[in-house]
């Protein structure tokens, strides 16, 4: 018989408490069940695998911690990140999670985040004339470049903080949709003045172009 939801929900919760005074890979189902008051037993039945807790975790934490807020234009989701990022810094703990969820590969099927449908509804409407395959192409470099990942590899990587993490947020993005000559933007695409740290990303339009990013140690240990 499946656990109530609010069982999942509570193990979430629980672990979430315990990451402020350790990592995740500290957290063994044991310390879980004695913090939420249950068995090892539920919540194996919940999260069959550390990866299935993880990817819960992660996204729970996203939701409740860091939620997005709502934007329909490419100024209004620069905005939304710049204040996602600042959340980031003010919980790196949280954030490093997120970021640890997003390197690793669980099995299960999941749908795709909801900030990847949202980049996806915004560019249906700054971008329309956009084929599926360069709208999808340009979504998920969005969402790499909005990412707990991206924010922890900038920080952990090349010390770097949230202000001049949006910098190269910003100088991502610009790189990302001027590929996109042929698309009729509703609006002008905003450039912020260059900033020396950030200058390397600039040259880095696309998830499978960060090798210089992935190749940083991993963030998910660093100290909150």
């Amino acid at each position: 018989m499946e656990e109530p939801v609010d069982t999942a929900t509570a193990i979430l919760a629980s672990a979430a408490v315990l990451l402020r005074e350790r990592t995740f890979d500290d957290i063994s189902y044991r310390v879980l069940a004695d913090e939420v008051g249950i068995s090892e037993r539920t919540i194996y039945r919940q999260y069959p695998t550390r990866a299935h807790l993880l990817a819960a975790l992660s996204n729970w934490i996203e939701q409740t911690r860091f939620p997005l807020p709502p934007f329909v234009t490419v100024s209004d989701f620069r905005a939304a990140v710049h204040e996602r990022f600042r959340a980031f810094d003010a919980s790196p703990a949280y954030a490093y999670v997120g970021a640890r969820a997003s390197a690793i590969s669980p099995t299960l099927d999941t749908e795709p985040a909801y900030i990847t449908r949202a980049i996806e509804a915004m560019l249906d409407v700054a971008a329309p004339t956009l084929n599926r395959r360069d709208r999808r192409r340009v979504a998920a470099s969005l969402r790499y470049f909005s990412s707990a990942m991206f924010w922890a590899r900038l920080r952990t990587g090349f010390d770097l903080d949230a202000g001049e993490i949006c910098d190269a947020f910003d100088h991502a993005v610009d790189t990302v949709l001027a590929r996109l000559p042929d698309a009729t933007w509703a609006e002008p695409l905003a450039r912020l003045p260059d900033s020396t740290r950030a200058e390397p990303l600039a040259r880095l339009p696309d998830p499978a172009r960060a090798e210089q990013l992935a190749r940083l140690p991993d963030p998910a240990r660093a100290e909150p």
